[in-house]
């Protein structure tokens, strides 16, 4: 079968060697029963894989069920994925199937399988292996028989290392890989997805097709798109909608062109090449703590400056207290009775400032919370995305259930 073909039946734009390669291997696997993992950045259209694997399968007129796990509560997956009895569980009024079961006979697509917690994983090792489950509640074996299709935008070695995922479960998933490239690796697609992104919005709002000078088509290309297809998809809508001139010159691209790369400061990059925007918990706590590091040592030279220029600023009591305060970060929420450090504290190294003069030496030891940190990065994330909880957790680069528990925990629900 000709790849022209399966891209246009999908609408899938683009000639990258690395796309075609992707969906020849979707389609010469769709005739087995094999397990079939795809890994790629968030953006890149990882959706389409397991359609077209299941649109050229045996399994064609049997359902197709996709699941995104990591936007189901640890605590209900189980009955999600395997179906409950009744009574089981409180809530549970009646018995209900699972996407396995309701599944039977078809193919089901788990999204984002990585975020599985560690009970799922083993449920659904027995699936991949035997066939065989378990509703919760219940000691009855049931069978299915489902081609599982699995997407993930995690580097699966380090996951494996840190225990997060299981190994023999990784290896049954990954019968066969697919990879698909991001956008920044296809910089002769990105035009030709311009194009018909363009033409769509023009149609949907009624307004002529936007063009681009040639200046702007070189910053489109360009660019690195961290947010892969989606981000440039977004982008063409809000320069349609709000561009009345339908030429674009670089320097209107640029005004809609994000200016720091947020898509690729937590790039992993694992040995085959593939980069995965994986940023943990403790690495954007890091990364916070230490853009307030920076900020906080600007702020001890401007203070400093000024004593040694001889402007007497900590003679006045609150402006003492005011150096001491940003210095130190120190409040009484976060300190303990006795003076030290609370749980979850990073403290900084003791620094000195002299004024001019021989005045009061201040003494300064920094302490900055994780837990607050993290619970202010949260708050703008969502204040950002107008508590739109998808979206803030890609801001973060965390799922959408540790976001959901984050939010609980910091009793942010509104």
């Amino acid at each position: 079968m000709e790849i022209r073909a399966v891209k246009q039946r999908f609408e899938i734009i683009g000639n990258s060697p690395m796309l075609n390669r992707a969906l020849d291997i979707a389609v010469q696997v769709a005739a087995t029963n094999m397990s079939v993992l795809i890994n790629g950045e968030s953006g890149t259209g990882k959706e389409n894989i397991p359609k077209i694997i299941h649109a050229y399968s045996a399994r064609k007129h049997a359902p197709y069920i996709a699941v995104n796990c990591g936007a189901i509560p640890e605590g209900t997956i189980d009955s999600e994925l395997f179906g409950h009895e009744k009574g089981s569980f409180t809530g549970a009024t009646e018995a209900r199937k699972g996407y396995f079961e309701e599944a039977n006979g078809g193919t089901i697509f788990l999204d984002e399988v990585a975020e599985l917690p560690p009970q799922t994983q083993v449920r659904l090792l027995r699936v991949l292996e035997t066939g065989e489950y378990i509703r919760v509640g219940s000691s009855k074996v049931q069978k299915t028989n489902v081609r599982v299709v699995a997407a993930t935008n995690v580097d699966f070695s380090e996951a494996i290392q840190r225990g997060k995922f299981r190994e023999d479960l990784f290896y049954r998933l990954n019968q066969v890989p697919v990879f698909l490239p991001p956008l920044r690796e296809r910089k002769e697609d990105i035009a030709l997805l311009f194009a018909k992104f363009t033409t769509d919005f023009a149609e949907k709002y009624k307004m002529p097709i936007l063009q681009l000078t040639d200046d702007a088509r070189e910053l489109l290309v360009s660019y690195s798109w961290p947010g892969n297809i989606r981000q440039l998809k977004n982008i063409t809508e809000q320069i349609n909608v709000l561009e009345q001139n339908r030429l674009i010159n670089a320097e209107t691209l640029s005004y809609y062109l994000p200016h720091e790369d947020f898509g690729n400061r937590g790039m992993i990059v694992s040995s085959n090449g593939t980069g995965t925007n994986n940023f943990s918990e403790r690495e954007i706590l890091y990364k916070v703590l230490f853009d307030m590091k920076n900020d906080l040592n600007d702020l001890k030279k401007l203070v400093g400056g000024m004593m040694q220029s001889g402007v007497d600023f900590a003679q006045d009591a609150g402006n003492a207290e005011l150096v001491q305060r940003v210095f130190s970060g120190e409040n009484a929420n976060a300190l303990q009775p006795n003076g030290a450090p609370s749980q979850g504290m990073l403290r900084l190294p003791q620094t000195t400032v002299t004024p001019a003069g021989g005045g009061p030496v201040i003494e300064v030891e920094e302490t900055l919370s994780l837990q607050n940190s993290e619970r202010d990065l949260i708050e703008r994330a969502l204040k950002k995305h107008r508590n739109k909880r998808k979206y803030a957790a890609e801001e973060l680069g965390i799922s959408e259930r540790t976001l959901y528990r984050k939010i609980k925990e910091y009793n942010l629900t509104k």
